[in-house]
């Protein structure tokens, strides 16, 4: 629950009252899952199946300090660096959850931290309380 407030809480700071609105709309009531990317970088999704759009989620830690960015990605401009990882989490969240055959549409960014994508699939959209696969969400995460 808590975790669902910050992203609220987030949306309404980052994006303005038509982005949060929106993304209480879509995302607010779904469960978070993690998808990694990278060198053990994860990646919050929230997927609403039945619309076919998913909200990946980064945080600022990770934004300023993550590995590999600053060598990486010597010379680039660090939004095109964010982009590309953002499309790469989005992709692996469609693979790691059976559904290779997608294909990501379109994306609309919200903020530096979210970014929304758009995706078809051949395969029918799942009624809704259907098992599908998930990810693992970040409640199970042991301690260092």
């Amino acid at each position: 629950m808590m975790r669902r407030a910050i992203l609220v809480a987030l949306g309404l700071g980052l994006t303005g009252c038509t982005g949060f609105e929106y993304i209480s709309k879509t995302y607010v009531s779904l469960p978070v899952q993690v998808v990694t990317i990278g060198c053990n970088e994860p990646y919050e999704v929230y997927d609403n199946r039945q619309r076919r759009r998913m909200l990946v989620v980064s945080n600022s830690l990770r934004e300023v300090a993550g590995c590999g960015i600053g060598e990486r990605n010597e010379g680039r401009d660090p939004r095109a660096s964010r982009a590309e990882r953002f499309r790469t989490a989005a992709r692996a969240f469609l693979d790691e959850t059976v559904r290779e055959d997608c294909q990501v549409k379109g994306e609309t960014v919200f903020s530096d931290l979210q970014t929304e994508f758009a995706y078809t699939c051949d395969a029918p959209i799942e009624p809704r309380g259907a098992l599908t696969p998930r990810l693992p969400g970040r409640t199970n995460i042991a301690p260092r």
